[in-house]
Order: C-alpha cells, then sequence, then structure tokens
C-alpha cells in the first residue's frame, strides 16, 4: 500500500493587514520530504495520526509537503502555489492507493477564494478515482468544491482543538477500511446561511456543546462521521458560514438525513452564535471586583490567531489606567521594541512607544503606540515546547522575545506572531501565571487549552483589532446574501 500524507493549513482573515507569504509559513511550519514525520510524529496532530496509521498499516508513506502558518491575510499566489506544487508533483510521479490530508478549510488565496477546494480538484484531475480523506478545522469554511473532491472529511469537535489526533485517526481509518473492502464512504453536506462568531464558538458552552454531542450522537447511531463547522466569519467570501458534514457507510439518504437534522439544529440556534458587545472600561473594573485570581481578560478583538496584528493597545492601556496589579500580559507583537529592550539588557529601565506599528485600513483603524516606561525583566530566543493539549510537542518559535514590567504588569513582547493558548508563553519568559492575579491574553477560546483550569473567572475585553465580534466595523463585500444575522428578517 502507497500513501500520500500532506499538511497546507491556513485560515484567513481577510481584513488583516498581515501578509501571508512563505514566510509567514516558515515561521510556524515549512517542512518537506522526511522532515514530516521528523517533525510531528508523536505530537497531538491529525498527520500525527496520519503516521502511526500508515505505519500499523505497513504502508510506503510520501510526505511531500507539511505547511501551517499563523492566521493573517490572503496568501499569497506565488506561495500558494509553492507550496501545492510538491503534493501535486508527488502525485503525479507515482501510483497511490490513497491520500491523507490536513488541511484548514478556510485559506483565502489572492484570486482565489477556495484554496482547499482548488487544491482538491487539482488532486482529482490527476487521480480521479484516487481515494482522498481530509481533516478540517472547526473554522472550516466549506464549499462544494471541497465536499465533492475527496472521499471522507471531517472536522475538529472541539474549540479549543485538542481533539486533532483523534480526528485525523478517525478519518484515517474510514480512509483504510474502504480501501480493504470493508465499507464505501459516501457523504453528504449542507451550508447554512449563518455567519457565526469565532467567540460564539467554544466546545464548552452553548450552542457548540450542544451541537457536537448531536454530532457524536450520530456517529454513535451509525454514521461514519459527523461533523459541526462553525465557520470562519472573518474571511470575506461567499462560502463564508456554519456547515454540517456527515459520511455514512454506502448510504446517501442516511448520510443526507442526518446532515439535515444538524443544519436545522444549527439554524435554531442562531441567536446564540452572535456576541453581545460590552464596555471596556466596565469590564476591566468587574474584573478588580472578582477576589481571587488568576482572573483572565480576552483581548479577542486583537488575537492573532484570528489574524490580528497582536500590536493593538487598547485594553492594555485601560489595564494600566485602571491600575491593575500583580497581572501578566501575552503578547504584544512589536520586534522593534524587543530590540530596544535586548540593547539595554535585564534590569535597564526604558521609556518605548509600545505596540501600535500596524494600520489596519480594511477597518478603518490607524496604528496607535503606547508610550510606557518600565523595566525590562527577562530575555529570551522565543523557543519552547507545547506541553499543554493543543498542539502538544510542538516546538513554538515567537522569535526574540522580552518582558517589559510596566506599574505592576508584565508584559510580553514578541517578535514573531503566536496566540497564547500555552503556559509556555509565560513559563518560558520566567512568569508562574498561576500565581497572577490577573492575566491579559490576545485570544478568543484557545487561551482554554492551558489556561482554563487555572482560571477564576474569564471577562472579554471589547477592545480594538480586525478580530472584533463588533460587525459594525466590518464591510463584508463577498458574503452571500441572505444570510444572519447581517438580514435580520430572515425566517426559519
Amino acid at each position: 500500500m502507497r500513501l500520500l500524507l500532506a499538511m497546507l493549513k491556513h485560515e484567513t482573515n481577510t481584513f488583516s493587514p498581515i501578509p501571508t507569504g512563505l514566510a509567514r509559513f516558515r515561521d510556524w511550519a515549512l517542512v518537506e520530504g522526511a522532515a514530516v514525520a521528523e517533525t510531528f510524529a508523536g505530537t497531538n496532530h491529525p498527520l500525527a495520526a496520519y503516521l502511526d496509521l500508515a505505519r500499523e498499516a505497513g504502508a510506503q508513506i510520501v510526505t511531500p509537503m507539511a505547511a501551517e502558518a499563523m492566521p493573517s491575510g490572503p496568501v499569497e499566489a506565488e506561495a500558494y502555489e509553492y507550496l501545492c506544487a510538491p503534493i501535486l508533483d508527488a502525485l503525479r510521479s507515482g501510483n497511490f492507493d490513497g491520500a491523507l490530508l490536513d488541511l484548514h478549510g478556510a485559506m483565502v488565496v489572492q484570486g482565489e477564494p477556495d484554496g482547499e477546494g482548488a487544491l482538491l480538484a487539482a488532486m482529482r484531475r490527476i487521480a480521479p478515482e484516487l481515494p482522498i480523506a481530509v481533516t478540517c478545522d472547526l473554522h472550516a469554511n466549506m464549499t462544494e468544491r471541497m465536499a465533492v473532491n475527496c472521499t471522507a472529511l471531517i472536522g475538529y469537535k472541539t474549540y479549543p482543538h485538542v481533539d486533532m489526533y483523534a480526528v485525523g485517526e478517525q478519518v484515517g481509518k474510514i480512509l483504510l477500511r474502504a480501501l480493504a473492502g470493508e465499507i464505501a464512504p459516501v457523504m453528504a453536506w449542507e451550508s447554512v446561511p449563518l455567519l457565526a462568531q469565532t467567540l460564539r464558538m467554544g466546545t464548552a458552552d452553548q450552542p457548540m456543546s450542544g451541537l457536537q454531542a448531536m454530532a457524536l450522537k450520530e456517529e454513535q447511531d451509525g454514521a461514519l462521521a459527523a461533523t459541526v463547522f462553525g465557520g470562519f466569519p472573518l474571511s470575506d467570501i461567499e462560502d463564508a458560514g456554519v456547515s454540517a458534514v456527515v459520511v455514512a457507510n454506502g448510504d446517501t439518504g442516511a448520510a443526507r438525513a442526518a446532515c439535515g437534522r444538524l443544519a436545522a439544529a444549527v439554524w435554531s440556534a442562531r441567536a446564540d452564535f452572535i456576541y453581545q458587545a460590552q464596555d471596556l472600561a466596565q469590564s476591566v473594573a468587574r474584573a478588580k471586583t472578582i477576589g481571587d485570581g488568576p482572573v483572565i481578560l480576552l483581548d479577542h478583538a486583537d488575537n492573532t490567531g484570528s489574524g490580528g496584528t497582536q500590536d493593538t493597545m487598547a485594553v492594555i492601556a485601560e489595564a494600566l489606567r485602571q491600575g491593575l496589579q500583580n497581572a501578566a500580559m501575552a503578547a504584544v507583537w512589536d520586534p522593534a521594541a524587543v530590540s530596544v529592550m535586548a540593547g539595554a539588557g535585564p534590569g535597564a529601565e526604558v521609556t518605548i512607544d509600545l505596540g501600535g506599528k500596524t494600520d489596519m485600513p480594511l477597518i478603518g483603524l490607524k496604528g496607535a503606540p503606547l508610550r510606557v516606561t518600565g523595566r525590562v525583566r527577562t530575555l529570551s530566543d522565543g523557543r519552547w515546547i507545547v506541553r499543554g493539549p493543543m498542539y502538544t510537542g510542538v516546538q513554538v518559535n515567537t522569535g526574540p522575545s522580552a518582558v517589559l514590567e510596566v506599574e505592576g504588569l508584565r508584559i510580553v513582547v514578541v517578535s514573531k506572531h503566536h496566540e497564547p493558548w500555552d503556559l509556555g508563553i509565560f513559563t518560558s519568559l520566567g512568569i508562574e501565571p498561576q500565581h497572577c492575579r490577573y492575566l491579559l491574553l490576545k485570544s478568543r477560546i484557545h487561551y482554554r487549552a492551558g489556561f482554563a483550569p487555572l482560571a477564576k473567572a474569564t471577562i472579554t475585553c471589547d477592545g480594538e483589532g480586525v478580530t472584533t465580534s463588533d460587525n459594525s466595523q466590518l464591510k463584508f463585500e463577498n458574503i452571500r446574501h441572505p444570510i444572519f444575522p447581517h438580514d435580520w428578517n430572515m425566517q426559519p
């Protein structure tokens, strides 16, 4: 048996000014050939599951490309072609029994709104009968091209995404069973006209917890795989939105019926997918009334894990204005500030214009640095290993990093974007988050993977940035209509 294993992942925020070229992928993961197995084996990752399944089956594997970048703006066309080429070339070079792909599902390329669908269609043109299994992110924007050009497709059922290995293993076993003639996978999908907000998709919360429980029940009742995708609402494309996908064994009618049940439940819960904004000053003041810590304050409008610039300063400025003490913040992206602190050295006092280096023209926001005076506490090369339950075992590289202490707030400053979902963002720089009264995090939901066990309370803080949950700040031009909540008069 000969299997092709590959990964190509990017969650594209079309409002983000951060360019997405090859350098962006190299900052997180861009490996080819034998290095793929060396990098991902033993991690909590779909590729690790694929590698384990292939080894157990005694299969010969070809791993042409594994690439992933932190969310940002549309992927440059040349970078996309470069990343796809080894996968397509490998497919042309020899006979394969199947392909196991780890994709995201919300990749927008310059000139191509459906990066995954385009790749799968290209693979189908080369090998029309090739069985293809695909793992996608919970935030995939499903398209018809994605659905019709693969054999079985599944998505994560958790957000934070702690089930990546398990889901990869599930769809990989479907493919191997199909190759053995044990099952005949058929697939149905349905898109719901709902542009849900990411901040309302946590799978520990309603409505998503109930919907994922329904998907699991469909699997228990006979479906090979069932997924509710929350979609990624910051991709301004026609197919953005919530969807359901069901894989059944030879029974298309059963797949369609299950898919319809899931889609109907999503539509019934549509109002619960919309975040209600709160006053920033009141949110920070409320945190001060909570006697025990750590209290987590989420700067969710500037979450680099959804394409944020990671350098807006509104929430930090408010925390300093209200005098939060014994607080730590992760993280501000500002390579120039790190350079200044490195030059000054640990213990030095510096005055710098922190953050605010990036304009966001698509939401009409200009970068606004915050002048602060503080003491350099720690310097680091920014390399550490994830020990928590999401991306376990993967090495992080935030580039040269530093801690600046300003009036009781220790601010982690990094040179490469990274969402704080693991304690390592603090512990690698000598901060013990469990002993802080306040933790300010530029995150939405992924922070829960590492920090939820510590949190005595969590408060959302409506700051500024291209991951805002305020739809009035976002000028959508390409989404379909009618769609909820933009067309409020829609009827079930």
